[in-house]
């Protein structure tokens, strides 16, 4: 892969931290319920946010 621009490189960084902020807020809601529906809900939204993130951090 060739050089990343100081644009693309930001915008990752933007991307990268989104992603955790909502693999933090997605764990802690499904910690926070009873109903098991919803904490699986929230938790493959967690998964996948934690899956987009690596991804990413791939190009780096």
């Amino acid at each position: 892969m060739g050089e990343i621009s100081i644009l693309d490189l930001q915008n990752l960084r933007h991307l990268i931290g989104g992603y955790a902020t909502t693999y933090s807020k997605m764990t802690d809601y499904a910690s926070q319920t009873e109903d098991p529906e919803v904490k699986k809900l929230f938790q493959d939204a967690a998964d996948s946010a934690m899956k987009n993130k690596q991804e990413l951090m791939k190009f780096l």
